[in-house]
């Protein structure tokens, strides 16, 4: 899964929101998205305007995070049998 880091970058620079949407003219629902981690597709453009405003790498703004398949971390744990059972896990 791809996950936007824009939260913790602004939180290490100490950068407010309302800030970066008056440096770059991005909007600020759009910026809320990004900053949630809750966008579905990235906008090019948005990410240029942030990378230049933060001056930052897109690697830096947007990472890779390893997530294991819920069906499988299920199975792993014993959940699967247990709630096909009606137990409480």
């Amino acid at each position: 899964m791809i996950s936007c880091r824009l939260s913790v970058i602004l939180g290490a620079k100490r950068i407010k929101v309302a800030d970066v949407c008056r440096g770059t003219g991005i909007a600020r629902a759009t910026l809320d998205r990004y900053y949630y981690d809750r966008v579905n597709s990235f906008d090019r453009v948005v990410l240029e305007k942030l990378c230049k405003f933060l001056q930052v790498k897109p690697g830096d703004l947007l990472v890779m995070i390893d997530q294991p398949d819920l069906f499988e971390a299920q199975a792993a744990s014993g959940l699967t049998g247990a709630l096909a059972k009606g137990k409480k896990a």
